[in-house]
């Protein structure tokens, strides 16, 4: 990944941040083109701390046929993303520019046994169902035992071992207070729910840009009477 140095993130803000969106695209080599899933997952660590991303395709999916346990694959996982228009700058010659969060996790994959792959499912399962609460969570034990190991047939589960992780929170760090407030209120008015969240992570992530703005309002906030 090509990461300037202003967008750069630590390895453990980019693994938690990975671990909080748990959707990306897994790809592989065939030895002639690329081999991509859309796929939810979750992340772990072995004894050594060492991350692990763990995720299930279709049987029939052909990255199947590409796990063997040594060759690495990337998982590129994508936050939200937004177009900036070069108008929203206090500062002239401006261009067009894109603003968004990524995390690529890279890695040999080895398949699940069927033991693991049937962890891998509740343990996927809970991690989004917890996100539904107070909703009773959904278990796997809810199936019937017939159609819960037919299930579990038709998929194969993976394992990756991160061996590397390269982040690019791309949030226009490197620009002016003036430039970078006028970005960030720009974006916050537009109906693209992206776009507003970027301007809530620029706004979380240099809050002091936005003081004298604070200021301000209250400034211009009338009184209320006693």
């Amino acid at each position: 990944m090509y990461t300037p140095p202003p967008f750069k993130s630590d390895r453990a803000a980019s693994l938690a941040f990975a671990e909080v969106r748990g959707f990306g695209l897994a790809c592989a080599w065939d030895g002639k083109k690329p081999v991509a899933s859309p796929l939810p997952f979750y992340l772990t660590s072995s004894n050594d701390g060492t991350p692990r991303a763990l995720f299930h395709v279709a049987r029939h999916n052909r990255l199947v046929g590409l796990a063997d346990g040594t060759t690495p694959w990337l998982l590129a996982v994508n936050g939200a993303d937004t177009y900036v228009s070069p108008d929203w700058y206090v500062s002239l010659d401006q261009v067009p520019t894109w603003l968004y969060q990524a995390v690529h996790l890279t890695g040999p994959v080895r398949k699940l046994s069927d033991d693991e792959l049937a962890d891998q499912i509740d343990t996927l399962s809970a991690k989004f169902e917890e996100r539904l609460l107070p909703k009773k969570p959904w278990l796997s034990s809810k199936m019937s035992a017939g159609r819960l190991e037919a299930m579990k047939k038709a998929i194969v589960g993976f394992e990756m071992t991160v061996e590397e992780v390269e982040a690019s929170f791309k949030l226009n760090q490197h620009k002016s207070d003036a430039d970078y407030t006028a970005v960030a209120q720009a974006l916050a008015t537009q109906s693209d729910a992206d776009a507003r969240e970027i301007a809530a992570l620029m706004r979380a992530a240099r809050p002091l840009a936005f003081a004298a703005e604070t200021v301000q309002d209250n400034q211009m906030t009338p009184e209320r009477n006693a």
